[in-house]
């Protein structure tokens, strides 16, 4: 049994076996573009890592902190293909429901997020002197008014929901319709601190509680992608247009 088996083996091995390097390099890119294929994931680091690229142009980036960002996003594709190679490795030997595969799938999958989570220490420590700079010379670019103009922004963006919300006959003043109400105000509050406190790392903190605010109501099935994005537009554009107007 053993000798028959040989001659079988040999055969599927010269098939798979690349002869030269450049099927060697074929094979691998033929690896790359099925992993693109079939993993969404991949396809969203790759996309993010376009943006990063761009970022990085549009920034001026040094070459070496270019260098850093780009040892960043190959980690994070190479731990992605590893992730992937084992799923497939694992789906090949049982596709039953074992404890054993989905520990194996598990970590490999934390693999993965341990990696992409180094990778956005590294583009933020990368890309902080730069976004620094920038966000300072924009925000110089808008006059900076007293703490009063917030609180003026804040009723302003309330009236204009309601005003919104009665032509559009949808919802209520402080549940659903159109736009989203609360998405608005978290939106006017996170404009207000970013044009008076003119800090990078307080208007991402606050960004960030405001996208929190969006998906909630998301999530809760009370608004629309389109109503949560509409509120934050007008949340936003009416705290910059006041400030820009009367700063």
């Amino acid at each position: 049994m053993g000798r028959a088996e040989r001659p079988e083996r040999l055969v599927r091995d010269s098939v798979y076996r690349p002869g030269t390097w450049f099927e060697s390099a074929n094979y691998a890119v033929e690896g790359v573009i099925t992993a693109v294929r079939s993993e969404r994931h991949l396809r969203v680091h790759l996309v993010i890592g376009v943006a990063v690229i761009i970022a990085s142009l549009y920034l001026q980036v040094t070459l070496q902190d270019f260098l850093i960002l780009a040892i960043a996003m190959m980690l994070v594709l190479f731990a992605e293909l590893m992730n992937t190679a084992l799923e497939v490795v694992v789906d090949l030997v049982t596709l039953e429901r074992d404890p054993l595969a989905k520990m194996a799938k598990d970590i490999s999958a934390g693999a993965v997020l341990v990696t992409a989570s180094l990778a956005v220490i590294m583009g933020y420590i990368t890309f902080a002197p730069y976004l620094r700079n920038c966000f300072q010379m924009t925000i110089a670019n808008i006059q900076v008014a007293d703490e009063h103009l917030s609180i003026a922004a804040l009723l302003l963006t309330i009236v204009a929901v309601i005003f919104w919300k009665v032509k559009s006959g949808r919802g209520r003043p402080l549940r659903g319709g159109l736009p989203s109400g609360h998405t608005a105000v978290a939106a006017c509050i996170w404009a207000a601190v970013t044009l008076i406190t003119e800090s990078p790392l307080l208007s991402i903190l606050v960004a960030a509680l405001a996208v929190m605010v969006g998906l909630s109501r998301i999530t809760l099935g009370i608004h629309t992608r389109l109503e949560v994005l509409l509120g934050a537009a007008v949340g936003g554009l009416v705290t910059l247009i006041l400030f820009q107007m009367l700063g």
